[in-house]
């Protein structure tokens, strides 16, 4: 039972960010529908005053506009990761970007390494399979590497689009 929360948790955890953001999308989309409605009663307003000509240079300068946010919000981000990263060597860097891989890795060969001492000890023991099979994958191992799982698994499916 506790298995299946941690891994329901994990999973749920991995999906967060992706759950947020569609908060977001879904506010976004709002504001764009109102703006294009306000768009077209613009453009309405200016073919029926004939200025159609004037309609079209208004909509090439709105989405310059809209690139040029889009380049400055890219920009900002950019300069953020660079200010964090601020004077430490690139060793530095990349140390702090493996943080949780190497984390999730050596997870896994601790994992390995235990199992199969545990594996070639019962083997010399005479332990029957079953017995060895049951102490080697226990309930807490299960949690714990259901949660890994689910949480880099769940973040990867989330996370496409």
């Amino acid at each position: 039972m506790m298995t299946l929360i941690s891994t329901l948790t994990s999973f749920l955890a991995g999906g967060l960010p992706k759950l947020l953001s569609i908060f977001q999308d879904r506010q976004d989309k709002k504001h764009e529908l109102a703006m294009m409605n306000a768009q077209k009663e613009k453009e309405l307003a200016l073919v029926e005053r004939g200025y159609l000509a004037q309609a079209k240079v208004e909509e090439i300068k709105l989405e310059q506009v809209s690139l040029q946010t889009a380049m400055e919000e890219r920009s900002a981000l950019y300069q953020h990761d660079m200010e964090i990263g601020k004077g430490a060597s690139q060793w530095v860097i990349n140390l702090r970007a493996s943080v949780r891989p190497v984390i999730t890795y050596g997870m896994f060969l601790l994992l390995v390494f235990v199992d199969i001492a545990g594996f070639v000890y019962a083997w010399r023991m005479g332990t029957d399979f079953q017995i060895m099979l049951d102490y080697m994958w226990d309930e807490d191992t299960q949690i714990i590497w259901s949660s890994v799982i689910a949480f880099w698994f769940g973040t990867q499916a989330f996370s496409k689009k």
